[in-house]
């Protein structure tokens, strides 16, 4: 019988579907990368999240192994290339999750141009600031979206209707424009965004994208949104911007700080984390934005509409 290993808890829907496909499905809650790594031999499959890293000697002990199954959109913790070269599918599930993200961000953007976590806690301290807390529209305002795939996409798709001009600026994509925004360039985009969202994976082209030179080259001062991953960003060159007023405000649903589970923060707080938890012009959340009650259920679906289809 065929059998995969499911390394993180997932929706049962998987279990069930993958049972049904007549998979045998094993899972050990207390088990670490080692004890993995000693069973993998009698694998097929993969079903993971961000438990664990999987690197070439965890794939060298898979001898059986023909796929590896990530609940979730980034592939960063799969060393892919090394997995492929030994003939094994990495699947993810991005559409699954791409609603969620985008209307996360959408929040967050619209918390932030309004000063409404700013404004609630305030008034629960009994103060009534009104003016203090005036806000901006989106209507009219460039936003610059920066990785136009699944969540890029789901996020331009939530801001149609508000009126704003939206372009965004893909390295490898061309000939997306359309009616929910225009391909961009780099250039364009520092030029004229007012609003800027990052929506890349992570890489080794990406890491630390958003650093002091990328924010220097804004000709405009910019709000800026990160629903990707948090080590896309440089944290203490965002600091320095958001003191400087390069940054006018910050989005943040990732952190650098942030453990590769996304389960924990790593160690003790930094200055520059200090900073953003006190900031009041930076909105931010639990690595949440592709966490509903809906995307769970439609992670699980497409992961396994995809192993099915690889299966046949």
């Amino acid at each position: 019988m065929l059998k995969v290993l499911f390394i993180d808890t997932v929706h049962p829907l998987i279990r069930e579907e993958l049972t049904a496909m007549g998979f045998s499905c094993d899972e050990f809650p207390g088990y670490g990368k080692a004890d993995y790594e000693a069973v993998l031999p009698g694998y097929t499959g993969i079903v993971i999240r961000s438990k664990i890293n999987i690197d070439k000697t965890f794939i060298d002990r898979a001898v059986k192994l023909k796929f590896i199954a990530r609940v979730g959109s980034g592939l960063e913790n799969i060393d892919v290339a090394y997995a492929e070269s030994h003939g094994v599918r990495c699947l993810n599930s991005p559409e699954g999750n791409r609603d969620a993200v985008g209307e996360h961000a959408l929040g967050m953007l619209l918390a932030l141009l309004n000063n409404i976590c700013r404004a609630n806690r305030q008034l629960r301290q009994g103060k009534w600031i009104r003016e203090g807390n005036r806000g901006l529209e989106i209507k009219g305002k460039t936003v610059g979206i920066i990785g136009y795939g699944n969540m890029g996409g789901a996020f331009a798709q939530r801001l149609k209707g508000f009126e704003a001009e939206v372009i965004a600026y893909d390295k490898y994509k061309v000939g997306y424009s359309g009616e929910l925004v225009r391909e961009s360039s780099m250039v364009e985009l520092w030029e004229t965004a007012d609003i800027v969202s990052l929506h890349v994976p992570l890489t080794e082209e990406t890491r630390g994208l958003a650093d002091g030179e990328f924010f220097s080259k804004f000709r405009k001062d910019i709000f800026f949104m990160n629903t990707s991953r948090g080590q896309v960003v440089k944290t203490s060159d965002l600091v320095r911007a958001l003191k400087s007023g390069k940054v006018k405000g910050a989005a943040l649903d990732v952190l650098e700080f942030e453990d590769s589970s996304f389960e924990a923060l790593l160690g003790d707080i930094t200055e520059d984390f200090r900073y953003l938890l006190e900031a009041e012009n930076v909105v931010l959340t639990p690595h949440i934005a592709g966490w509903t009650v809906e995307s769970n259920v439609k992670l699980a679906r497409v992961l396994v509409e995809k192993i099915r289809s690889m299966m046949e």
